[in-house]
């Protein structure tokens, strides 16, 4: 674990510079460009908000920006896992060669992601203040909730990285697993109305965690619930420490297996 932290500190500048490049690439040849970065997220809510505020009558004051406080960090959560899976793989060019150190691929996707996340943050407060849903001091836990759901996303992402080098399967069995936390995660709806005994149940998902923090600070102006910030860090350290052990056992494998 030591040994894989002492790496990505070493090669901090190349990461910055992937970064980069990974966003300068993805938005290359595009008439919009980064401008798609503030859009997907709004044409989401759009499409979410007509369904479940229209269609199925959702009820609940701001509905629209409630949704859209949950639906920014499960982007950066889903993208980074989606691509950081895949991010061994995709890079054989760069993972055959002897001196190039293969856990910045996995970081490089999750950072990517979350500066997509810190860049839509300015749209989300015009949004809320639009709505009369104003933020006071409760922000200032911003930065832990961050750092602890970024420590989450690296811990699956080295995970999923590895096997999926050996199982191809994996990404494909993913996405599909993503789509069905989607819905069982309260985004698109307050967890108070979720029925026992299946609110318990809801309560024990990491997503649904993290993303009562995310709520408690931006829609409902107040501190977050201490004991589920200690606990989703418990095991967002447990995680990371089964994901750098892991990946660190099997990454001089990667090259032949790539």
């Amino acid at each position: 674990m030591r040994q894989h932290i002492q790496e990505l500190i070493r090669y901090r500048s190349l990461v910055n510079s992937l970064v980069i490049r990974e966003l300068k690439a993805r938005y290359r040849g595009s008439f919009l460009g980064f401008l798609w970065t503030f859009l997907n997220p709004l044409l989401l809510l759009g499409v979410y908000a007509l369904v479940f505020n229209f269609y199925l009558r959702i009820r609940m004051e701001h509905y629209a920006g409630f949704m859209f406080v949950g639906l920014l960090p499960w982007i950066w959560f889903s993208s980074s896992l989606l691509e950081g899976t895949n991010s061994i793989t995709a890079g054989g060019s760069l993972v055959t060669k002897v001196l190039f150190p293969s856990q910045v691929l996995p970081i490089v996707k999750i950072l990517a992601n979350l500066l997509n996340y810190l860049l839509s943050l300015p749209i989300l407060f015009g949004f809320l203040w639009a709505m009369g849903v104003y933020q006071g001091w409760p922000l200032l836990w911003l930065p832990l909730i961050l750092f602890l759901h970024l420590l989450f996303i690296e811990g699956l992402v080295l995970i999923l990285a590895t096997i999926n080098v050996f199982f191809r399967d994996v990404q494909h069995i993913l996405a599909n697993f993503l789509t069905l936390l989607f819905f069982l995660t309260p985004i698109l709806y307050p967890l108070s109305q979720v029925p026992p005994p299946f609110n318990k149940w809801v309560k024990l998902i990491p997503m649904t965690q993290i993303t009562l923090s995310y709520q408690d600070i931006f829609f409902y102006n107040r501190a977050p619930d201490l004991r589920i910030l200690l606990v989703f860090m418990a095991l967002s350290l447990i995680l990371l420490g089964i994901g750098m052990f892991f990946f660190e056992r099997y990454k001089e494998t990667f090259p032949e297996k790539v």
